[in-house]
């Protein structure tokens, strides 16, 4: 049985059987999501949900990251998961296109703030967490996503859970009413993407989660076979899933350390496309007043996803790829600013995504991406990249994550000293609390 199998292996692990490779990736994936929550703390997405929840708050006993306030620890893990996902510029499972921290981690440093725990525990059941998400999404996958499931907060939901489980210390049997308990909650729609309803659902998976792991720990009772069931998640959110991908070397082979994190904040599918156009505007080669048209070609989820020529937000933006491909050539950039609502509007950026057409080329993967650029000269110049920046050919460096922070530190929270955080999140395996660190990422 797939679900109680899950729950034996969430209770029995030891953090010595964790690789290295699995924990050093642990750490990075940490870094960045504060990282991208601290910048995602300024979002009106997240002022407008922290106005709405606030109020409605219990105990002022956990911190929201970027914010003075601190709130109940339900409230808390749903607005810094939000704040980590809301401009998409968190980590990605590439297998899945799961943002895996987002739900996860806001869970475990909430409950740190109500449950003392060490850093290393805290680490330990972040891995186990990122490891069940990942592996319920590589049994749905590609049919879930495809069939409009947001697969960061329908799977997000059950990592959420087994790390909250793991770090209270759940048994087996409640370890599985855990796992029902998020079952129940496992929700998400693609066609909340562009709009703010997308991150209210990632978090919303990790308020999920850790509520399903309390009512667990107080006896509220699970079906048997949640994940597996004919009515469990495996069967009715997949066509024909994969079973076997949930369990099979299942503490052998992680999903960790396949964990990628982003250079640009937008859709992963995009990243390719803005290497691609960043190399030809350093190129020189294709001035922008002698563009006639630009032709992107790339993996069918490119054009599935980020073909959307008339955006009118930077939300929107983030998953449009005539947007990328314009802001990229005309800035030689692809950051927050970029992805903002006033260089949507931007005239220059508006009559330069007109000219940008989206393909779809089966062979390419949907790491790669080929530009063509017809000049008004009649000559096209052609830019492939087959491995975009943040890739596992091509993963982004400790150094670069670490200047990715301050960057997102800065733009979300002027002021804040971020070396504090950034040693404390690296050297999480030996905090004797972990509550301590977050408490770093409060502000103003």
């Amino acid at each position: 049985m797939i679900s109680r199998q899950l729950a034996r292996f969430l209770v029995a692990s030891r953090w010595e059987d964790v690789p290295a490779a699995a924990r050093h990736e642990a750490r990075r994936s940490l870094l960045n999501v504060f990282g991208t929550a601290l910048g995602g703390s300024a979002d009106q997405a997240s002022r407008r949900s922290a106005a709405t929840l606030v109020p409605f708050s219990g105990p002022a006993e956990a911190t929201v990251i970027g914010r003075p306030e601190r709130v109940d620890c339900l409230t808390a893990s749903f607005l810094n998961a939000l704040a980590g996902n809301v401009f998409d510029f968190d980590d990605t499972h590439p297998e899945t296109i799961i943002h895996p921290s987002a739900p996860v981690a806001p869970a475990l440093f909430a409950l740190a703030e109500r449950r003392p725990m060490t850093g290393a525990a805290l680490l330990h059941a972040f891995v186990l967490g990122v490891e069940v998400e990942c592996r319920l999404g590589n049994a749905v996958s590609p049919f879930h996503y495809k069939r409009g499931w947001h697969i960061t907060s329908t799977c997000g939901v059950f990592g959420a859970a087994a790390a909250a489980g793991r770090a209270i210390g759940l048994d087996e049997e409640r370890m599985l009413w855990a796992l029902g308990n998020a079952s129940a909650q496992s929700s998400g729609l693609v066609e909340t993407l562009g709009t703010m309803a997308k991150s209210v659902g990632v978090g919303q998976s990790a308020r999920g989660g850790l509520l399903a792991a309390f009512l667990a720990e107080n006896g509220v009772e699970g079906p048997e076979l949640p994940i597996e069931g004919p009515r469990g998640f495996l069967r009715v959110m997949g066509h024909e899933a994969d079973l076997a991908r949930v369990a099979d070397g299942l503490g052998q082979d992680w999903e960790m350390p396949k964990n990628n994190c982003k250079p640009y904040p937008c859709g992963v599918v995009l990243n390719s496309v803005i290497d691609a156009c960043l190399e030809l505007r350093a190129g020189g080669q294709v001035p922008v007043d002698a563009i006639r048209a630009i032709t992107v070609l790339g993996h069918p989820l490119l054009r599935e996803r980020a073909d959307r020529p008339a955006v009118t937000s930077g939300r929107e933006a983030q998953v449009s790829a005539q947007h990328a491909v314009a802001v990229a050539l005309l800035d030689g950039a692809a950051g927050v600013v970029e992805f903002s609502d006033a260089r949507v509007a931007a005239p220059d950026v508006l009559a330069l995504r007109d000219r940008v057409a989206v393909r779809e080329a089966p062979g390419i993967p949907v790491e790669g991406a080929r530009v063509e650029v017809l000049l008004a000269s009649g000559e096209t110049v052609v830019q492939v990249v087959e491995a975009a920046r943040g890739s596992a050919a091509r993963p982004l460096s400790d150094a670069e994550l670490e200047a990715k922070f301050r960057t997102l530190a800065a733009y979300g929270c002027p002021g804040f000293d971020p070396d504090p955080l950034i040693a404390a999140l690296w050297a999480i395996e030996d905090a004797p609390d972990a509550a301590a660190i977050i408490r770093l990422a409060a502000h103003g």
